[in-house]
Parts: C-alpha cells; sequence; structure tokens
C-alpha cells in the first residue's frame, strides 16, 4: 500500500466506493475525489458491496434528482455503510441532512472536493464532519490528481466552475457559486495528459462554456481556448452548454478553422417566446434565437443543433408554447432535450404565478417528443448510404460494435450500431472506424465496418 501524507501509513485504510448522481460536472468532481483517495494509499473500489464507506456525489438541481440522492443514501445507510455525502445536495441542505439524516457521517461540499482524503481521515477517527464551504470558491486544475477510466475513450474537460447569471429557474449560481475560469494553460496542459492516456474525445463543459474566461481575462476568451486545444492531438473536441450570447463571429470561425473542434452546438436555449423568456430572466435571448442558428448553418452546413427546453414555466400560455411548436418546426434541431417546470425554492420563479397544472405540462412535454422524434427520424434518414467516421466504444450483446459518429454526443444522444466479419471484435474498441450506414430511427444509425482508421 502507498504510503500517504495523513499520518495512516499504520493504519488499515478505509475501502471506499464512489456513487454518482447527477451531470458531467458532477462526474468530473467524482473522478477527483477518487484520484485523490487514491494518492492517499486509499483503496478505490467499484464494488459498492465491497466498501465500508460510500461517497455519495449527489445532485440537488430538481426535487426527482434529490430524490434519487436521498434514497442511495438510505440504501447505504441502511446497509451499515458508513457514508459521505458530497456535491449538490450537502452544499443545498448543508444545514438540514445531518439533521434529518444523523447516520450520515460526512459532507463535502461543491467546493470542497479537494478536502475529501482529510474528511474521511477524520470520519475514520469517528468524528461527524461538516466540510460545505458558505461560497463555493475552489476549482481543480491539470495538478489535482483524477480517476480516468482505462475502459473509456471519451473524457469531460472542465473549463469553468460556476455562474453569474440569474435565470428564474436554476438554483446552479447558489449551488456551485460564481464563474472562476481556468487559465487557458492548464487546460490545455490537461487535455495534452488526456491524450497521452488514450483519450479519443474531450468533451468542454462549464455552466456556460461560451463565457469562458470573461473572468480571468475581461472577456469572454473561448476562441482563443479552442484556438489552442485545436493544436493538441485529440482527434474530437466538443462543447457543451454554449449559450447565444458567446457565439461570436471568432468562436464560429475557431470551430470551422480547426480540424478537431466537432461542428456540434449544445445551445440550452431554454424556450423560443419572448415573453417566457422574459419571465426566465433570459431577455437578451429573443433577440439571438433566430439569427445565430441562421448563422451557425450558413457558416458551417454540417453543424449538428442540440438544445434543451422547459415546458411548463409559469404564465407559459397555448400561444407560447404553440410558438415554440412552430420554432422547432422552422429551425429542425437534430436533438432535443425538453424538461417540465420544476419549482425550486430560492429561485425566482418558485414565487411566479399562474403555475401550469402538472398535467398540461406533462402533455407539452410529450407533444415536443413526439414532433423532434419525427424531426430526428429524417435527420438520421439523411446519413443513410454514407460512409462515416465512428468512435468504437464497446461490443454488444449480439456482438455487434456500439460507437458514436459525431452527430452524437455520449449518454444524451444516439449510437451507431455496426456488424462486421472480423471475429476478433476487442481490436476495435477505442478505435475510429470507417463504416457505410445502411438503416436508422428515430434514435440510431445501423451499419456495416468497412476498416479501421
Amino acid at each position: 500500500m502507498k504510503q500517504n501524507n495523513l499520518n495512516v501509513k499504520d493504519k488499515k485504510l478505509s475501502k471506499v466506493a464512489f456513487s454518482h448522481v447527477g451531470c458531467e460536472k458532477n462526474l468530473v468532481d467524482t473522478e477527483h475525489m477518487q484520484g485523490l483517495l487514491d494518492k492517499e494509499g486509499y483503496k478505490v473500489d467499484s464494488n459498492i458491496a465491497d466498501a465500508n464507506v460510500v461517497v455519495i456525489n449527489t445532485c440537488s438541481f430538481i426535487e426527482t434528482a434529490r430524490e434519487e440522492s436521498i434514497k442511495k443514501i438510505l440504501e447505504y445507510t441502511n446497509q451499515g455503510k458508513e457514508v459521505i455525502v458530497a456535491g449538490c445536495m450537502a452544499q443545498h441542505f448543508k444545514d438540514e441532512l445531518l439533521k434529518e439524516i444523523p447516520e450520515i457521517k460526512g459532507l463535502v461540499g461543491t467546493g470542497d472536493y479537494q478536502k475529501i482524503a482529510k474528511v474521511l481521515n477524520r470520519v475514520e477517527k469517528g468524528e461527524i464532519v461538516n466540510e460545505v464551504s458558505n461560497t463555493p470558491e475552489f476549482i481543480a486544475d491539470e495538478a489535482i490528481p483524477r480517476f480516468v477510466d482505462k475502459k473509456k475513450f471519451v473524457a469531460y474537460l472542465r473549463i469553468a466552475e460556476g455562474c453569474d447569471y440569474n435565470c428564474a429557474f436554476c438554483i446552479i449560481p447558489k449551488l456551485r457559486g460564481p464563474q472562476r475560469s481556468r487559465t487557458i494553460e492548464s487546460i490545455v496542459s490537461e487535455a495534452k495528459s488526456l491524450a497521452k492516456k488514450g483519450i479519443q474525445e474531450i468533451i468542454l463543459i462549464s455552466q456556460i462554456t461560451t463565457n469562458y474566461g470573461q473572468d480571468i481575462y475581461g472577456k469572454p476568451s473561448l476562441a482563443k481556448l479552442l484556438n489552442e486545444l485545436s493544436k493538441v492531438s485529440i482527434p474530437w473536441i466538443r462543447i457543451h452548454y454554449a449559450y447565444p450570447t458567446g457565439l461570436t463571429d471568432e468562436v464560429i470561425r475557431a470551430f470551422k478553422d480547426s480540424n478537431n473542434i466537432l461542428p456540434y452546438f449544445d445551445l440550452p436555449l431554454q424556450h423560443s417566446h419572448p415573453d417566457v423568456l422574459k419571465s426566465m430572466n433570459r431577455p437578451w435571448q429573443a433577440s439571438l434565437n433566430e439569427s445565430i442558428l441562421v448563422k451557425i448553418r450558413e457558416e458551417i452546413p454540417s453543424a449538428v443543433l442540440r438544445t434543451s427546453l422547459i415546458v411548463g414555466f409559469p404564465g407559459e400560455k397555448k400561444e407560447h408554447f404553440e410558438h415554440l411548436l412552430k420554432f422547432l418546426d422552422r429551425h429542425k434541431f437534430d436533438h432535443v432535450g425538453v424538461f417540465t417546470f420544476s419549482p425550486e425554492e430560492g429561485t425566482q420563479a418558485f414565487g411566479l404565478p399562474n403555475r401550469v397544472s402538472s398535467e398540461v405540462a406533462e402533455a407539452r412535454k410529450d407533444n415536443i417528443i413526439s414532433v423532434q422524434q419525427n424531426i430526428s427520424k429524417n435527420k438520421n434518414q439523411s446519413y443513410v448510404g454514407l460512409q462515416m467516421k465512428i468512435l468504437v466504444e464497446k461490443i454488444s450483446d449480439n456482438n455487434e460494435l456500439i460507437g458514436r459518429s459525431y452527430n452524437f454526443a455520449p449518454e444524451i444522444d444516439g449510437n451507431v450500431i455496426l456488424s462486421v466479419k472480423n471475429n476478433n471484435l476487442k481490436n476495435y474498441i477505442g478505435k475510429f472506424v470507417e463504416a457505410n450506414i445502411c438503416f436508422s430511427d428515430e434514435y440510431d444509425l445501423y451499419g456495416e465496418t468497412i476498416r479501421i482508421l
């Protein structure tokens, strides 16, 4: 066992497992905690059944996420595990959690995950630990250890944390703190490290990637960052959470001029109608929605567009929703995620009048899904007959290769399922192949492998 820095050389260290709830930003926090504990000599196990300590990295964005987090906390405390609660729920309810669930041994806030080894050491001594800063200020850089799963070929690269916006429906600024960006040099350094570990795709994430650098450089600097990352030997670089305000000519040019920045635009627009956007405290967006979408398609014809939407926001009338349907029909996004409004205490929208009933909101969500399925099916059909570059990620139970083309982001979009004549399927894992696309449905593409690239 490694010697560590916490004076526990002669002590039998806890065996620790992690349980993860929530977004990819939470996942990066989990990977840093795993790396930090491994550095300190702790046995980090993927099997929760064999662990005596479980760190649950929680989500508190909406009610359903909190319910899932609480379910996991109760499940593992009832099994007799020593449970440490980390992440957004610890940040959100730092005063209530230890009172309501006294079996919890420790809390770790969203700006405190770098302290996980010290927290665990104190828990091992019998302390009940509440390590939650009032305002999260920390962001990990390339020097903080991070566990990267050798079985995966995609990694998220966090370029900034926190948010300075004040959208009426969103509690993230309270859970994650103000925006704090990493330097370009720090990000490029980590990207190079991930490349050496065999990562084939990195996905840049923050709360608002197009606002990257505003806090440290005095202006948004995503274009400069992309230009530097385009020099790194990573085949695919994808950007998530690109707000339309930051998609300047310079940023779009960076997409166009690079060989490895994928023309995939994830635009969390939330709605189309000016009245609803104003209520959401996003009035600036209404005039940009149309123009930025047209501009992207004019400048980059191969662009893939994804958006996320909220239906049932307080005051959303029938005509507002019909405006949204027409907006979707007009712009025909490749991918759409849709959510019903969740009233979160502590946000401006929580107290808004004219709430939409859950039945109406769910019906509108189903309507959006139905409309988008037809659009996505037609979009996918356009790839049939083409030869595409596919990143192979795993083998299916039916001995087919499962991967993605550039138009599919991991976890949230579809897959490409490929047949292959070669019996040694493992040779394809983690590699790019050329494939004929033969069939499609509303979610996935199906084809035949031609060769390894």
